[in-house]
């Protein structure tokens, strides 16, 4: 190999300067032979690489950054055992259209893949299904022309993830050819946008002033296509009642009086006209069908992607759904719908559905639970909520959240003013990723490279969805990342087994026998069905101090069980200056029958079709 110089650079040279050329700010990834050198050559440049203790979490990561920022998150791993572990955010994104650059290493250029060479894998078969784009480079020379091919396509039309992947011998060979691209160019510019087509606006348009039950549902791709102003604008225009979907919560404030969340069933189940913005009719949206649809429903659906429109259209219907940019074709319809229309006929009743609603919900959440008694999720999240509002601006906190009970419940809680201002398992209901998600956040909204205000991370996370990435608070410690993570502790996969309140898990002195609080030794350290054969599949050990392994890996940790420990707990660790784990003992919700609203609807629907 021959020694580099400023114009015989090496393959990791000519990697980290293309990036810096596309203006990349931050990698995220786990390091080893052979693609060192390329992280090294990336922090020469001024280019952030934050160093995961999993490729699992970096992958999470990357993509989850390129959500929240609009362009493509960039994730740095080995070959072989380091795509496979990697594959999991790479699959997450490209189910969650969230644009993903992946490089990876690979064997010696002059190796046959069949040769059996150090972590050798066929990554372009490998990861062809789950991507948009894999490429190969054949030459050294060619790396920054497949680095802006792959990085185009991430972010250009459906956003999705992408791939190259790197010959090991290329990243320490020279080349003497010149850079590409001069100082200053290189940029991808941001991916071209299209209107629909105006005879589909102008039907659309006159269906949607029809006077009918209008519902307009907002989904994760609005908030993508950064369309909060010109949606605002629609919907005070035509007072169309709105419902967002889980991740498109906060592109209108929750707080507008035409969002009907509180009122969702009633919402779906009479609604004749449904405009969908960014969003799939898929499991999360019961596949637009009854029962929880009007079986007669109209679905003016909105995408960039020609190809979903068809999907899941009731059989039978005209198509009326409209293939463009959303911001440019709610601009579109806009223009179109001159005069407000008629208010829409179910309003009313929807207002009455969210009000009785809204008062049972508040019963749950509002209602003070003494010293003595578990904790719920509906109280946590609220005294959560109303400590973090006393301390920052609502718009200022930024919300992971994953974990059956800890996600859905929090949803409906948490109240959002902002958009992009809360991510959750997604499109797969993914577990596993939050603590990546928050760290991707934290360098979206935090990171050195950072030109707005600061905001604070909160982390909501089940203790099941914990275990997969605990770790990653060493990674929060060690890049000083001030996140606040609450563990929502009931011992087990969406629910635990029925064990009293545990006041200090790790203490060996019970107290007195009339404490409704009991001590570890009391309970679970010596209940015979801690036995292996006997243990249900979803429990978990109870009392596990994650504030203790917080702790250990270089933050800080509270344990809490009661309302003034928790308010305490969330006071505290929103100053703290790393990671701090707030570990929530809570009711474990045992002895009830675990269901999944997703898959009683499909049921329900198969009957009504009878």
């Amino acid at each position: 190999m021959a020694e580099n110089t400023p114009n015989s650079p090496t393959g990791a040279q000519l990697i980290a300067k293309t990036l810096q050329h596309l203006e990349v700010k931050v990698i995220f990834g786990i390091v080893g032979i052979p693609i060192i050198e390329v992280a090294e050559a990336c922090i020469a440049l001024g280019i952030r690489f934050i160093a995961f203790r999993n490729e699992q979490a970096a992958s999470y990561a990357a993509s989850a950054y390129g959500y929240l920022t609009g362009r493509p998150g960039v994730l740095l791993v080995v070959g072989g055992p380091g795509v496979v572990h990697a594959l999991s955010g790479i699959h997450s994104s490209q189910k969650n259209f969230f644009p993903l650059l992946t490089i990876c290493g690979s064997h010696p250029s002059s190796h046959l893949s069949s040769q059996g060479s150090f972590q050798s894998l066929q990554t372009t078969t490998f990861l062809s299904p789950h991507t948009k784009l894999t490429i190969k480079p054949p030459k050294i020379t060619d790396l920054p022309k497949a680095l802006f091919q792959s990085y185009s396509t991430a972010f250009w039309g459906r956003p999705g993830a992408t791939c190259v992947e790197v010959p090991g011998d290329f990243v320490t060979n020279t080349t003497s050819q010149p850079f590409p691209w001069p100082a200053g160019t290189g940029r991808v510019s941001d991916a071209p946008r299209t209107m629909a087509d105006p005879a589909r606006i102008q039907r659309a348009s006159e269906l949607l002033a029809s006077g009918k039950n209008i519902l307009v549902v907002i989904g994760k791709g609005a908030a993508y296509a950064r369309s909060e102003h010109v949606l605002r604008e629609f919907i005070d225009k035509t007072g169309f009642p709105f419902l967002p979907t889980p991740m498109g919560k906060g592109v209108l404030p929750d707080s507008h009086p035409l969002n009907v969340s509180a009122a969702r069933s009633y919402a779906l189940k009479n609604a004749e006209v449904v405009l969908v913005l960014g969003a799939r009719l898929n499991w999360i949206l019961h596949f637009g069908d009854q029962p929880k649809w009007n079986k007669n429903a109209v679905f003016i659906r909105v995408d960039m992607a020609a190809e979903e429109l068809p999907i899941n259209t009731p059989f039978g219907q005209e198509s009326l759904s409209l293939n463009g940019d959303i911001t440019l074709t709610i601009s579109q319809l806009l223009t179109t719908i001159r005069s407000k229309p008629n208010p829409s006929p179910y309003l009313p009743n929807l207002k009455e559905a969210i009000s009785q609603n809204e008062q049972k919900a508040a019963k749950k959440h509002e209602t003070p639970i003494p010293k003595g008694k578990h904790l719920t999720y509906h109280r946590t999240f609220h005294l959560i909520q109303q400590t973090l509002h006393s301390l920052s601006p609502p718009e200022d906190l930024i919300y992971i959240s994953e974990g059956a009970n800890t996600m859905d419940i929090s949803r409906s809680i948490l109240t959002l003013s902002a958009p992009r201002q809360r991510m959750d398992a997604g499109t797969d209901a993914t577990m596993g990723l939050g603590l990546g998600y928050s760290i991707a956040a934290w360098e979206a909204y935090c990171g050195e490279n950072l030109a707005g205000g600061k905001k604070k991370v909160i982390a909501l996370e089940g203790d099941s969805a914990f275990g997969f990435s605990a770790m990653e608070i060493e990674t929060m410690a060690r890049y000083h990342m001030d996140v606040l993570i609450f563990v929502m502790n009931n011992g087990g996969v969406y629910h635990g087994e029925n064990y009293p309140l545990v006041s200090d898990p790790a203490s060996t002195t019970p107290p007195s026998s009339s404490s409704a609080v009991i001590s570890a030794s009391e309970s679970w350290q010596e209940d015979p069905r801690r036995a292996k054969a006997s243990l249900p599949p979803t429990a978990l050990s109870y009392g596990t101090r994650y504030d203790l392994l917080a702790k250990a890996l270089g933050g800080e940790g509270y344990y809490v069980t009661n309302e003034e420990e928790l308010v305490d707990a969330v006071q505290r660790g929103y100053h703290g200056n790393g990671p701090v784990v707030v570990n929530v003992a809570i009711a474990s919700g045992g002895g009830g029958k675990l269901e999944f609203a997703w898959l009683k609807s499909e049921k329900e629907s198969e009957k009504s079709k009878l």
